[in-house]
Parts: C-alpha cells; structure tokens; sequence
C-alpha cells in the first residue's frame, strides 16, 4: 500500500501559469524543510483534481522540480522529495558572491548523457583557436541575446571565467600604467586586477543608481588622454551597493565617454536580472568592452567567461589569447549548448530568480531595522556605514562565525570613510543563511 502525502496542496501567491505556481510552492516547503527527504508527492490526478488544474500541469510542475534535483520518480511508486544535506555548523560564508545551489547529481548525470550523443571528439582531439571554438562562441552570443545583448560570435572571445575576461579587458583598456576610472566601491576583483596589472584607479562618485556622470565628467577632465585610459561600471546590480542605472543614466555615461575618447569595461554578470535595460555595450559597441559569464547566472562551477570587443581591439585580444591561452572546458562548452537544446537554461534562471527574491525576503524580515540597500534579484545585499563601523562590524560577525567581505577590499580609496558591509546571500543553505543574518541582527548596524 502506498503511503500518503503528508504536503497540504496549494499554490504560490504569484502571477505565474498553474505549473510555475505549484513548482514554486512545492520547492519553498522541499527548501525550507517543511517536507523531509523521503516524503511521497500527491500523485498527479489527485493534486490536478485538488487544486482544480490541469494534469499536464501537475507533471510539468514535477518535471521541473526532479530537473532541479529536488525530487526523485521511482517507476511504480510515485515522486518523492530527494534526499538533502543537513546545514552545517561550520562558520557560515556570506563573503562569496555566488548564485544558489540549483543542480544536484541527478540533473548533471542527466546532462552527460545528452552531451554524449552529440559531443564533438575535436573539441577534445584539438587545441581551441584563440578566443574558442566558433560553435561555442555562437552558443554564448545566443545567451548573451537572452539579456539584451545582440552580438555577432565573431565579436565575442571566450575564457575560462568572467574574471579572466576582465583581466583581459583591463589589459587592453589601460595597459600597464593606464588609469581605471570606476565606482569608488566597486567588485573587489576588479580592484585586485587593476592593481596587480600596474594601473592607476581612481574613484568616481555614486547614488542610488550607480555612477554619477557630473562625478564622471570631472574625473574623465582631471585625467591625461596620453595613457591608456577606461571607465570600468557595473550598470545592473551594482557590486557591491546593488544599484541599478536607469536607461537615461546609461545614455549619459556612455556620451560622456565617447567625447571624452575613453574605452568603457561594463560589467554584465548581473545582467540577467534586468534584460529590458540596455547593456551599455549595446548603446555604444564601437566603445564598450562587456564582460559576461556563466557562473554567477547558472552555477561557479560553470567556468566560461565572454568578452565582447570593439572592433578596434579584437585582433590584440586574440593575439594576447594566442600568447597566454585562457579559454574555458570545452566540457563546460557543451553544458551550455546541452541546455540550451532542452530548455535548462531558461528554466535553470527562472529558479535563481525566485531564490534570490525569497532569500532577499528573509534578509528584510531579519534585518529590517538596519539601513538596509536591497533587490529582490541580486544574490547580495549592502549595509551602509561608515568605514570605520564596518571594519568593527566584520570583525564582531566573525566571533560570531558569519565571514563578511573585508571594506577595504571593495574601497577604492583607503582613506575614504564612507563604506559599508556586503552581505552575499546566495551561498549558504537556506537554513545556514538563516542562522547567519539572526546572529548579524544583534549587531549594531551604524556605530560609529
């Protein structure tokens, strides 16, 4: 006899199709524990019939959750909620800015066998030219259309990484003894790779939609045109303050750079969270050398970053790749284009997106008395406070085993003294990141 389903049917308050509300309902209560490992589903004709669906709706519901790796179907017996690692009592890691966990074992199983019937041996057989192999550069250039950015596959190359793309952008913007001009907090990684390669940063000032162009304007004047000179900006979900430019704001940065003669390095990882906005590359790709990839849209440990390049600089960039190959797996390649065949990415983004707005719920409901900068799309979340504070604040979050992003590392001047805190909500279990935003909630917010 088969057991019953102890989960109450319902749908999520959204305004989605019946599927997408009964998955989403579904995977808050396998999320947030409320259905145990091992706990059977409704089976389908009785969930149609409770909720007053279609059937095809309930089976695409669980489809999308057994794609997730939240549940399993074993033939016979029904569908069952997939057995899940408990949460840890290590330190907990809000200084990582990374998507959540949206794969498990089953989903990747599944993916090899699709790539098996169809994967190019020479992939493998054969060193990839400079900037990747054309099929998988088309492949990118189809995602990055996904977010706003038409571009040609022969205007992209390809790296191991978004953050190899950057470097690599930085190099031909700036050189060695260029001047980077960029948010006065900005991606610590772009700091460390600016300095590493010899160049000059200079902070520009921002509000609540990112760089202000007359703090811009300024700067640009203030700086010779005889070096090598770039304006690097994350327009969409800023890190790490998590603004986002409207588009006038976007029109007047990149006018202000053209007739200043200035390269533009824009930042779109983020940039699926906001696909009606223009990337700054689309305004302006005579100008604009756009930094993408797909780890922080779909998973870290997908390694392929895409840079798509002016005209003017595409024969250097393949160049430097010829000298200091960083292309990605080819393995990674064909993830993408498996996929993309079934639909995976879509699906893969509708899922992030909706963590990423429940997770930034619960840091509201927690952290709600804090000054608290926040989107409902971006995987972290900004405490403003003076420099001074947030250095305190990192350090108390640490003898409370919570690990934060140090200040300085995001300051692009040292001696500034307005700062604050990210907190990067993606990583953890839900669970762990629970328990870390509630010991973050007993410290003082804006001392000092």
């Amino acid at each position: 006899m088969l057991l019953q389903s102890p989960w109450i049917p319902r749908l999520a308050n959204i305004e989605a199709s019946p599927a997408e509300r009964l998955a989403l309902a579904l995977a808050d209560d396998i999320v947030e524990g409320r259905l145990a490992g091992g706990d059977r589903l409704p089976a389908h004709r009785d969930l149609a019939k409770r909720l007053r669906i279609g059937l095809g709706s309930v089976t695409q519901a669980y489809v999308s959750l057994e794609r997730r790796g939240l549940t399993r179907s074993v033939q016979g017996r029904g569908t069952f909620v997939a057995s899940r690692q408990a949460p840890g009592d290590a330190v907990i890691d809000l200084s990582s800015n990374a998507p959540p966990a949206a794969l498990d074992a089953r989903v990747l199983a599944r993916t090899l066998a699709g790539i098996a019937r169809r994967i190019d041996a020479d992939h493998f057989n054969l060193y990839a030219p400079p900037g990747g192999h054309l099929e998988h550069r088309r492949a990118l250039a189809r995602w990055l259309e996904t977010v706003g950015l038409p571009v040609e596959a022969s205007h992209l190359v390809l790296t191991s990484g978004a953050r190899q793309a950057l470097s690599l952008a930085i190099e031909l913007a700036c050189g060695p003894r260029g001047v980077l001009l960029t948010e006065r907090l900005t991606y610590p990684g772009a700091l460390a790779l600016a300095r590493w390669q010899g160049c000059r940063v200079r902070g520009v000032e921002i509000d609540g939609e990112g760089m202000v162009p007359q703090s811009l304007a300024a700067a640009l004047e203030a700086t010779p045109a005889t070096a090598g000179r770039a304006v690097y900006l994350t327009p969409t979900l800023h890190n790490p303050t998590t603004a986002t430019m409207g588009a006038a704001r976007r029109r007047a940065i990149v006018d202000l750079c053209r007739r200043a003669g200035a390269w533009i390095i824009e930042d779109g990882v983020y940039s699926v969270a906001a696909p009606h906005l223009p990337p700054l590359a689309a305004l302006a790709p005579d100008l604009c050398l756009h930094v993408n990839g797909m780890s922080k849209a779909l998973g870290p440990g997908l390694q392929i970053g895409a840079l798509a390049l002016p005209a003017a600089l595409r024969d250097a960039a393949r160049e430097r790749l010829r000298d200091l190959p960083a292309g990605p797996s080819a393995l990674a390649c064909a993830v993408v284009q498996e996929w993309q065949a079934s639909g995976m990415i879509a699906a893969l983004q509708r899922d992030l997106l909706h963590e990423a707005r429940r997770r930034a719920g619960l840091a509201a409901s927690i952290l709600g008395t804090h000054a608290l900068a926040l989107s409902a799309d971006a995987y972290h979340a900004w405490l403003p406070m003076a420099s001074a504070a947030a250095r305190r604040f990192v350090a108390a979050a640490a003898d409370r085993g919570v690990r934060l992003t140090p200040p300085e590392s995001m300051m692009v001047d040292a001696a500034d003294r307005r700062a604050g805190v990210r907190l990067c909500l993606g990583g953890p279990a839900f669970a762990d990141l629970e328990t870390a935003l509630t010991r973050l909630a007993g410290l003082p917010g804006r001392a000092g």
